[in-house]
C-alpha cells in the first residue's frame, strides 16, 4: 500500500487500532510517510491526541484521534459504527491487544474476559464492519495483528496465545472467502517485540536476551511489504519464521515443552500472578 498507490487512487483512509505505542504506532508512522489519512484509535486520549497532531503536521495528512476502550460493548460499537460509515477507508489495522501472564486457574477472570474481547470480539467486529464497502469498492486491505505465539499452545500465556491462534485460523479462511473481490488480508506474527505489551501483563521479560528482539517500525516494515506480496501469514524476522517452522514441524508434545522453557525466564512484576511449578 505505498506512495505509488496513494497517487493513483487518490488519498485513502487507513484506521488503526492500538495506535498510541508500540506496533500500531509505528504503523501509524509509516502509513502517515506513505500519505494515508488516518483514523486513530486507543483509550489514552491525550496520548492519541499528541500523535495525531504530530503526524498531520510532519506528512500533511488528516489525522483523526479516536478515543474508545475496545474491551466494552459501547467502545466497540462506536468505532464499528466510524469503520461502517467510512467511505475511503483502504486499511484497517487491527493492533488492539491485552495479554494475561500467569496461570489461568489463578489469573483474574475480568481481565481475562477483557483479553477475550479486545483480541478476538473486536477484531471480528471491526472487520465485519469494514468489509462490505470495501467488497463494493473491489479494494482494500485488513491487517490483523497476531504473535508467533499462535503457532504453539503457551503455558502463562495460555489465553493471549489461544487468542491468536483464532485470528490466524480466522484470517487464512478470510483470505480463500475473498479472493476475487480485491480485499487482501494478513495475519502478522511478530516475535518479540519492543512494545507494552509485557509490562500491561504484568510481566518482566528483562532477562529474555536481546537477540530475540525486534523494533516496531522493523515489524511493520515487513508486514507492508508482504501485504504488497499478498502474503496471508507474515512472521517478521528471520529468527521468528525459524522458530515458527521449527515449531509446525515438531510434534505437539515437544513444541509445548520447549514454550514451556521459553515462558520461564519471563517473571511476573506483582504478588498474586501464580505459575506452572516446575516438572
Amino acid at each position: 500500500m505505498g506512495r505509488a498507490v496513494r497517487k493513483q487512487r487518490g488519498r485513502g483512509v487507513a484506521l488503526v487500532t492500538g495506535a498510541s505505542s508500540g506496533i500500531g504506532e509505528a504503523f501509524s508512522r509509516a502509513l502517515a510517510r506513505d500519505g494515508f489519512d488516518l483514523v486513530l484509535v486507543a483509550r489514552r486520549r491525550r496520548r492519541l491526541a499528541a500523535l495525531a497532531h504530530e503526524l498531520s503536521e510532519a506528512h500533511g495528512v488528516a489525522s483523526e484521534p479516536f478515543a474508545a476502550d475496545l474491551s466494552t460493548a459501547a467502545g466497540l460499537c462506536r468505532v464499528g459504527e466510524r469503520i461502517a460509515r467510512e467511505p475511503r477507508l483502504e486499511l484497517l489495522v487491527n493492533d488492539a491487544g491485552m495479554g494475561e501472564f500467569g496461570h489461568f486457574a489463578g489469573s483474574e477472570w475480568s481481565r481475562e474476559e477483557s483479553e477475550i474481547r479486545v483480541n478476538v470480539l473486536a477484531v471480528v467486529r471491526l472487520v465485519h464492519a469494514a468489509l462490505p464497502r470495501m467488497i463494493r469498492r473491489g479494494r482494500g486491505a485488513v491487517i490483523n495483528v497476531s504473535s508467533t505465539v499462535a503457532f504453539v499452545p503457551t503455558p502463562s500465556f495460555a489465553v493471549y496465545g489461544a487468542t491468536k491462534a483464532f485470528l490466524n485460523s480466522f484470517t487464512e479462511a478470510l483470505h480463500v472467502e475473498l479472493r476475487g473481490t480485491g480485499i487482501r488480508v494478513q495475519a502478522l506474527c511478530p516475535g518479540l517485540t519492543h512494545t507494552e505489551i509485557f509490562a500491561r501483563a504484568r510481566a518482566d521479560a528483562s532477562r529474555v536476551p536481546e537477540f530475540f528482539w525486534m523494533e516496531p517500525a522493523e515489524v511493520v516494515a515487513e508486514s507492508l511489504a508482504a501485504l504488497e506480496r499478498g502474503t496471508v501469514l507474515c512472521v517478521p524476522g528471520l529468527k521468528n519464521r525459524t522458530v515458527a517452522n521449527l515449531a509446525r514441524m515438531l510434534p505437539h508434545a515437544a513444541s509445548s515443552r520447549i514454550a514451556e522453557l521459553l515462558t520461564r525466564s519471563v517473571k511476573p512484576t506483582r504478588i498474586g500472578v501464580t505459575r506452572p511449578s516446575p516438572t
